[in-house]
């Protein structure tokens, strides 16, 4: 099986065989054959992570050490987070950036001490992101992508008993920190994060006992598997880009909303990361264009690639569209100009040459119920 652009072999997790076992159905996802829904389905397996609990693989994703003197500064030459002030165990989302402020990947940073530092790398743009970070970090400065980690996210309200029933400990993990546990008899490091808007862990298991881990956490009755169709329908309703789709070299952080990543420390014209001028100047001026929620009138969803216009005239693009099985009925995001970004504006979404309309939201579509 191959990858619908390339006639590389598609590659597998350690967990293929698991997937399979479970009734997996598979697709290609970034070079990846990765489980894209199970026999529940997509919705279903969507609300068994608003609901309870769901497990997936995100072993297709690159953990990645890095090790020296001067990472910290070196690092903060790349993106625009504030290592310096971090405290040890924080988790940092965070982007590098190109000289005109645009975004080559967004990625997790955990600090884990003045010398050491861990990412986890999207999966699409995993190969340039290990060159860019080799040829850019300062001399002395050791990168070890972790191949011998597998990365499963738990996620949902549920998923803090389920891994309470295995290691009280982890009740004291706040969002957005990393600490370890005993799963089933094994140390295994955590981070309370995740991609789904609500409370979830991603853990990175050792590979030689991934199977056997992701089985035991199915042994509880709250936990089911959950492929890549609704991890994706809950990011949308999160709010939560997507690179590749909302993020690109083309869009700068305070188009993409965001600004937020950024603190007060890096918001400089002179902060010392690639793009920070550009960036400085549209959070001072505002950017030309901005990422909004976009709600279809009708029942019919709009997909990534419509052109939104009005009047005819084009002022934007869909980034990413689909269906919410919270509120029911479509949602988009998409960039619009910055003069139509506002709550209400109705845009036409044009889809086969049939206009859908749209009224422009609020994100996210629904709120986030993070464990603070």
């Amino acid at each position: 099986m191959t990858d619908e652009f390339s006639t590389a072999p598609l590659r597998r997790t350690i967990l293929h065989d698991l997937h399979r076992r479970h009734g997996g159905r598979f697709g290609a996802f970034a070079g990846w054959d990765m489980p894209i829904r199970y026999a529940a389905g997509p919705v279903a397996e969507h609300q068994q992570c608003r609901e309870a609990a769901a497990v997936f693989d995100v072993s297709h994703m690159t953990v990645v050490d890095l090790e020296g003197a001067a990472l910290l500064s070196g690092l903060e030459r790349l993106v625009p987070a504030d290592l310096h002030a971090a405290a040890e165990g924080r988790v940092l989302y965070s982007f590098f950036t190109d000289d005109d402020g645009g975004i080559l990947d967004d990625l997790m940073i955990t600090k884990r001490g003045d010398r050491e530092v861990r990412l986890v790398l999207n999966a699409a743009t995993t190969e340039a992101d290990l060159v860019y970070l080799a040829d850019r970090l300062p001399n002395g400065c050791r990168l070890n992508p972790r191949g011998d980690l597998a990365l499963v996210a738990l996620q949902g309200p549920r998923s803090e008993d389920v891994l309470a029933s295995f290691d009280p400990a982890v009740r004291g993990l706040t969002f957005l920190h990393e600490g370890r546990i005993s799963l089933a008899g094994q140390s295994v490091q955590l981070s309370r994060s995740g991609y789904t808007g609500g409370d979830g862990f991603e853990l990175a298991l050792p590979v030689a006992a991934a199977d056997e881990l992701v089985e035991a956490l199915l042994t509880r009755t709250s936990v089911a598997l959950a492929g890549l169709a609704a991890r994706d329908s809950l990011r949308l309703e999160a709010g939560l880009c997507l690179y590749g789709h909302d993020l690109d070299p083309t869009t700068t952080p305070v188009e993409a909303g965001l600004h937020w990543a950024i603190p007060m420390r890096r918001r400089g014209a002179d902060a010392g990361y690639r793009g920070a001028a550009v960036i400085a100047g549209q959070l001072e001026h505002g950017a030309p264009r901005r990422r909004v929620g976009l709600r279809p009138v009708g029942r019919r969803p709009v997909r990534e690639g419509a052109a939104l216009t009005v009047g005819g005239v084009e002022v934007g693009t869909v980034t990413s569209g689909g269906y919410s099985p919270v509120l029911l009925a479509p949602v988009a995001m998409g960039y619009v100009a910055a003069a139509h970004a506002r709550p209400e504006v109705v845009l036409d979404a044009m889809t086969n040459d049939r206009a859908e309309a749209c009224r422009v939201v609020p994100l996210p579509f629904v709120a986030k119920d993070y464990h603070r």
